[in-house]
């Protein structure tokens, strides 16, 4: 049902922060439809979150790579 494969999170570094945001927004939605359906497996659930948290870190790296360092 979803065995889709998700992007590895390391190859989307380079790229803009939009769509790291979108793939967490996909993930974000297997996640629900999975969670919702009582015979879902567990294990990928667990899995999506992981890969969820990498994406979510990913975007908190760029963004904090977009900030500029100030000298004090």
């Amino acid at each position: 049902m979803f065995e889709t494969q998700l992007p590895n999170v390391e190859s989307l570094a380079g790229n803009d922060l939009a769509t790291l945001r979108m793939l967490h927004r996909d993930i974000h939605d297997r996640l629900e439809e999975m969670i919702a359906d009582p015979f879902a497996n567990q294990l990928q659930i667990s899995r999506l979150k992981r890969e969820k948290l990498r994406v979510k870190d990913a975007i908190e790296r760029l963004r904090s790579s977009m900030i500029p360092d100030l000298d004090a």
